[in-house]
């Protein structure tokens, strides 16, 4: 990375915004047709009704709160990355954190949008509103379902505000060098920056500040996006450790997401000089911690179902490896705690090939983590009698495919349009002895 200079990280950005070819716009047009899908499954849902999903008696939470807990996980790597190791001053995030940023964003509003599907009459959304309406209902603050309306939004209006300052001076530099509409474009969304000592020193403190900010709220959203089942008092899903179990599973999933990301864009892009090897393999290394921690997280919920001789514990982490979810459970042990060790191989962590696949694998791992929780402990609860067993349904399919689609589609067109790297970061960890005059 060294041997680049300040010129030539802005031309490798730059480059990246020139006009698309037909392959892009295939791309972005079959992404596309995936959302219309999801768009339709949906529509047809609200105009027949929640029963066309598979969701039922005990089984009522099902692909929808599944996607939800996914998608706030993802969008949790972003300010990790950003955040945290900002004030780590870990340099190797610098090339990678523009995308995290810009994932954490688009993985928020898609997680959303769950709630309001899951609801069903989602034109009846503005009860959940403290406001007087014509029924005299009101909020139960005290309900984790309240919890996540708060700490959903703050968390995305943290995480804009904090992508959005980082981007400034990147903005500008396009401003300057394009013409016509788009220089109109970023001379607007450039709010004036025009590298003035002043403005560098408010935007250091403020990116700073938004950095500060936004780490607590790693640690707060998905504990609170937890605290809808450990309030429960559902076998399996009552107990402490899902608080820091959510987290580190969020983190895991988040960093294997970076990665499935980066890797292409890395390769469409040539950005080899800038998002090294050594980079990938950073993320890689962190991605075995955070493995063992959910490791841990895993065997210690079955190491307190038996410390605590609670027959009904006991049953529901019996039923899990064994029972009708037992593939779902084997898929999930596997992919996020027993694939990730390959990682401490260093010819594995160096392998874009083995780093691309173990990060699909892990994503595929956590999705069936939020599978397994919810579906296996409400479908296997107090009483034999209610038992009941849940598969999700075409329109579920959709739905998710559609998701799936509009959170790439959403990433293809940032990284079009806007800057996928940060310039101004990656000058920061070049070497001030050289020469980088362009």
């Amino acid at each position: 990375m060294t041997e680049l200079t300040f010129a030539q990280i802005d031309q490798t950005v730059l480059d990246t915004l020139k006009p698309p070819d037909r392959s892009y716009w295939v791309t972005v047009g079959i992404l596309f047709m995936g959302v219309l899908t999801g768009a339709a499954c949906w529509i047809y849902q609200i105009l027949t009704g929640i029963g066309v999903a598979g969701m039922n008696n005990p089984v009522a939470w099902g692909t929808y709160l599944i996607n939800f807990v996914f998608w706030v996980g993802i969008a949790h790597s972003g300010t990790l990355i950003s955040a945290i190791l900002h004030l780590l001053r870990a340099g190797w995030r610098n090339p990678i954190a523009r995308a995290a940023e810009t994932m954490t964003v688009f993985a928020v509003c898609i997680a959303g949008l769950f709630p309001f599907i899951h609801l069903g009459r989602v034109w009846l959304v503005f009860y959940m509103l403290p406001v007087p309406n014509q029924r005299n209902l009101w909020q139960n603050f005290q309900s984790p379902l309240m919890f996540d309306v708060v700490a959903i939004s703050t968390y995305l209006t943290v995480s804009s505000l904090f992508w959005y300052t980082g981007m400034l001076p990147d903005l500008a530099v396009i401003r300057d060098r394009a013409t016509g509409l788009r220089k109109k474009i970023f001379t607007v969304i450039s709010l004036g920056w025009i590298g003035a000592h002043e403005q560098w020193r408010h935007y250091a403190r403020g990116y700073l500040f938004f950095a500060a900010l936004a780490t607590p709220l790693v640690i707060s959203v998905h504990s609170v996006v937890s605290w809808d089942f450990a309030l429960g008092v559902v076998p399996g899903w009552h107990t402490t450790i899902f608080a820091p179990y959510f987290v580190a599973g969020a983190i895991h999933s988040g960093l294997a997401m970076v990665l499935t990301l980066m890797i292409p864009l890395r390769k469409i892009f040539h950005y080899e000089k800038i998002i090294t090897t050594g980079v990938l393999e950073n993320v890689a290394k962190t991605i075995i911690f955070t493995g063992l921690i959910v490791g841990f997280a895993y065997a210690t919920e079955f190491f307190i179902a038996w410390y605590s001789q609670n027959p009904l514990e006991i049953a529901i982490f019996k039923y899990r490896p064994t029972g009708d979810y037992a593939i779902g459970f084997w898929i999930m042990v596997i992919c996020n705690t027993i694939i990730p060790l390959l990682l401490f191989f260093k010819h594995i962590r160096t392998s874009i090939f083995w780093l691309f696949g173990i990060s699909i694998l892990i994503n595929i791992g956590m999705w069936y983590e939020r599978f397994v929780i919810i579906i296996s402990s409400v479908s296997h609860d107090f009483i034999p009698h209610a038992w009941g067993l849940y598969s999700p349904t075409i329109i579920e399919f959709g739905i998710m495919l559609g998701a799936f689609c509009l959170f790439f589609f959403f990433f293809f067109l940032f990284v079009k349009h806007l800057p996928s790297v940060s310039m101004t970061e990656m000058k920061e960890i070049l070497d001030q002895g050289e020469d980088h005059a362009g």
